[in-house]
């Protein structure tokens, strides 16, 4: 689909794109050779603490050309944060990389900024961490604003429960959310292989349906703001984060032509982070398109 085409969809479809040269010349190369409407990124190094400062020539023409196309952008926090880590240099390092990243989403024009919910590494101490998310994150969402024009969302998303995590399944999030007063900066992106892997009944008739019900019951309406697409080369239960091709796990393509269907999914862009999703005539971003079409 050309770029120009993306503004508007129902669910644009799209994956995490590599950055490699550059946001232009790089991610949008990259999402144009696969025909994603929509992208996620890293703002640095996925796997590192250092916080890389943008181009402000390279921001500013990857934020032109996107708002032109239409085409809605995400960016991931690294991997090693964890906002209730006991560990104080963990925990501020935590903090100051979502601070950082939210300040680059909105210099890259981005919506969202997607960050794990953590885990509890120490015994017993899973109401201390909450507190801990408090204490570092309120200042920060207060600092941001309203999302929209311009504001980027704190974007939450569940693990698979594995480890002392402290926000897998969906009933997890009020918790949660609680600590965080429900801030209205504060959205939900759903991982499909990670809510399976904690016991998301979504390869059942309907369970996928359910699924997203109760998130909207616990989390409030309109906090859905992205669906990361995964199948799931584990069982549903397995607490194991082990993605898969749409349509080749134990997930299967039911689930997500429930999920395109919902309600609760209506302008809600959909992600893929699944083997070969970044490859040019990989199919897996056409059968979604195929499925968004059969609604």
């Amino acid at each position: 689909m050309p770029a120009a085409s993306c503004a508007g969809l129902r669910n644009p479809v799209g994956t995490h794109v590599l950055v490699g040269s550059g946001l232009v010349r790089g991610a949008l190369a990259n999402a144009d050779a696969i025909g994603a409407e929509t992208l996620q990124v890293f703002a640095g190094n996925p796997r590192g603490w250092a916080n890389a400062a943008g181009d402000p020539a390279v921001d500013a023409a990857f934020r032109e050309r996107c708002a032109e196309q239409g085409r809605r952008v995400f960016v991931h926090t690294p991997y090693l944060v964890n906002p209730g880590s006991p560990t104080p240099s963990t925990y501020e390092r935590s903090v100051a990389s979502i601070a950082h990243n939210l300040r680059r989403a909105a210099e890259i024009g981005a919506e969202g900024v997607v960050v794990h919910t953590g885990s509890c590494v120490d015994e017993g101490g899973h109401d201390a961490a909450l507190r801990r998310v408090r204490e570092g994150l309120l200042p920060v969402l207060d600092a941001l604003g309203e999302p929209g024009g311009g504001v980027p969302w704190l974007l939450l998303e569940p693990t698979a429960g594995q480890g002392r995590s402290l926000c897998a399944g969906v009933d997890d999030l009020g918790p949660y959310l609680d600590a965080l007063d429900r801030h209205p900066a504060v959205g939900i992106c759903l991982d499909t292989c990670h809510v399976f892997a904690a016991g998301a009944p979504l390869d059942e008739p309907g369970g996928t349906t359910a699924t997203v019900d109760r998130l909207v019951e616990v989390a409030g309406p309109g906090r859905l703001r992205l669906v990361h697409a995964n199948d799931s080369m584990d069982v549903r239960g397995a607490l194991k984060d082990r993605h898969q091709r749409i349509g080749a796990g134990h997930i299967g393509l039911a689930a997500f032509e429930e999920l395109l269907a919902h309600p609760a999914t209506a302008g809600v862009p959909f992600v893929l982070e699944t083997p070969g999703s970044r490859d040019p005539d990989d199919p897996q971003i056409p059968l979604l398109r195929k499925m968004r079409e059969a609604i």
